[in-house]
């Protein structure tokens, strides 16, 4: 590192550096780099200044997408290419990012996560697959994006758990999902996340102890975000392999293609929409004889939050669904004894398919859950929530629905719609809108949705009951 210059901007502290990118990327093209500078007018600059400084404050606790922007309004990054390779030059960084001058390295390594991944989907997913129909050419690409971020990892047996559940949670919450992410360590589980705080931290923190205790040093800590939420849900500081996809399905997709096994803890409408997303698949006839383990858990104090939520999902997608989750209060070692049981499943059924352990190429996504949702008044409005569709099409608009109100809450291009065009309206049969806005209401009194501390939160949507 050199040319280190560092100063306040406003009241908070700030770092001038160029730095040498650890971690991976060596070399861009002369074209990489000027469409990083913004100079063919791809508009790729932007995207990654607001990535960037998401990383760059790791650890913040604001899920106002537009906050640190504000915050740190003269930052910029560029990437600069050198006889040696690249150099990535910061302007007015956050100092929180800095020790003594230096970057810190677990940063320094998210950082260069982000270039690869803003600069591949840009320039290396351009591309016509003749042999495949839509919706294989969108797994290609998640597969593709994982590859290139190097995070299929073959010759290792199945021990990847996908943990989701909300930022905004309580203490004993908190504590709760570090002492499963502790139990699953001590079996050996690695752990992935969408990278942000609250339920995405815990399971990590607790599995990084038990990893040191087992001595298994060869950990695995992934966390999968994607443009529009990264600002709203910053890296926690565990994260040690980041990989930003280009949207919400691929990012969902990317969940349920990595990982032998799902655990949810209590969260938001995020979290709903990732339930109803994963249910949706798992309910679609050619899914009908796939192993995946799903269990919801929390401590006692989240029983009712679960009872809801099961109350829910059997109204709208029929008593059936049930088969496809347990249910399990405050019990961390039966939760990672039960996920270790139904990884061994997985392992043998990927065995008896020849199906890959590192992406599960067998499990059929539907289109309608791989095409991206732009949610705005119009698209919200035409969402079909009703009684009459197949289980799986219903799945796919209710999770949708989810995703809009994630975005009036969180995205920043959901916010300004909000504020210019009034809440999303949200219309379908009368019993299933009274069960939605009955549990967005339970949402929003345990302050899930926004981080607590915060204004009172004023929905972003309206659901029509009679």
């Amino acid at each position: 590192m050199n040319d280190v210059n560092a100063g306040p901007v406003g009241k908070l502290a700030t770092v001038s550096a160029r730095i040498s990118p650890a971690g991976g990327l060596d070399i861009l093209s002369r074209n990489e780099v000027a469409r990083l500078r913004g100079a063919s007018g791809s508009g790729l600059h932007a995207l990654l200044r607001r990535c960037a400084l998401a990383v760059l404050t790791s650890g913040s606790i604001s899920d106002d997408p537009r906050a640190i922007l504000e915050q740190y309004p003269d930052f910029d990054i560029q990437v600069l290419q050198q006889d040696r390779g690249i150099k990535i030059e910061l302007s007015h960084a956050p100092a929180q990012a800095f020790v003594d001058g230096q970057i810190i390295r677990g940063i320094n390594e998210l950082l260069v996560a982000v270039v690869r991944d803003i600069i591949y989907v840009a320039t290396q997913l351009e591309h016509d697959s003749p042999d495949l129909d839509e919706s294989g050419r969108l797994t290609e690409d998640v597969f593709e994006i994982l590859r290139n971020a190097r995070i299929l990892k073959p010759h290792c047996d199945p021990n990847l758990v996908v943990c989701w559940g909300g930022h905004s949670i309580s203490r004993e919450e908190y504590d709760y999902t570090k002492l499963v992410g502790y139990q699953l360590g001590l079996r050996g589980m690695d752990i992935c996340t969408g990278c942000g705080p609250g339920a995405m931290k815990g399971p990590m923190k607790g599995a990084t102890i038990a990893h040191a205790k087992q001595r298994h040093w060869d950990n695995r800590y992934i966390g999968l975000t994607e443009p529009g939420i990264i600002a709203a849900e910053s890296p926690n500081p565990i994260v040690n392999h980041l990989v930003i996809m280009p949207d919400i399905e691929k990012r969902l997709e990317a969940f349920v293609r990595i990982g032998h096994g799902i655990i949810v803890f209590p969260g938001g409408v995020g979290t709903a929409e990732e339930i109803l997303y994963l249910l949706g698949i798992l309910l679609h006839p050619d899914n009908a004889e796939t192993p995946f383990p799903l269990i919801f858990t929390g401590p006692k104090q989240s029983a009712a939050y679960f009872e809801q939520i099961d109350r829910f999902l059997r109204l709208t997608l029929g008593d059936e669904v049930a088969r496809r989750y347990q249910i399990i209060i405050d019990d961390p070692q039966t939760v990672a004894r039960t996920m270790v049981r139904g990884v061994e499943k997985v392992r043998h059924h990927r065995l008896d398919t020849k199906d890959a352990f590192f992406f599960n190429w067998a499990l059929h996504v539907p289109y309608a859950f791989q095409l991206p949702f732009q949610p705005d008044h119009a698209a919200m409005r035409a969402l079909q929530i009703r009684h009459d569709r197949p289980r799986h099409e219903l799945a796919a608009d209710l999770r949708r629905a989810f995703s809009g109100i994630v975005a009036g809450n969180v995205k920043e291009e959901g916010v300004r719609a909000i504020e210019q065009h009034g809440p999303f309206d949200i219309d379908g049969d009368s019993d299933i809108m009274q069960a939605l806005d009955k549990l967005l209401q339970a949402f929003v009194v345990q302050q899930r949705m926004k981080l607590p501390g915060g204004a009172a939160y004023v929905p972003c949507y309206r659901v029509r009951t009679p």
